[in-house]
């Protein structure tokens, strides 16, 4: 069993930052890819970033080089980084765990909006 927590999320004006975080627990993700999903109200769960574990990385294609995602095997974490953050980014982020035994995994997720 793996349990996901994410952390970082909030309200932020557009153009803002955020840097959203997401500790493992119950098994390493060395060895394993990690992902961040995201749902707005109304629409599907959307792939926002992820990484394997050799660093390999896939951005949604509405990212356009505004998010970075990282992982630090030591500490078990996965980071978000968003900058340049637009109205249409607010959603509730979810961290996601899709090859550990058992899973796919996901966090209860973090909300995120972006507003003036």
């Amino acid at each position: 069993q793996v349990q996901l927590v994410e952390s970082g999320g909030g309200s932020v004006q557009p153009g803002g930052s955020l840097r959203l975080s997401c500790t493992t627990s119950g098994r390493s993700i060395s060895g394993f890819a990690m992902g961040w999903y995201r749902q707005a109200p109304g629409k599907q769960r959307e792939l926002v970033a992820r990484i394997t574990n050799r660093g390999r990385i896939d951005y949604g294609d509405f990212v356009k080089g505004r998010f970075t995602i990282s992982r630090d095997n030591t500490k078990n974490t996965v980071n978000l980084q968003m900058d340049n953050l637009k109205p249409e980014d607010t959603a509730v982020y979810y961290c996601n765990a899709p090859q550990h035994p058992g899973g796919p995994y996901w966090g209860q997720g973090t909300q995120v909006t972006v507003s003036s």
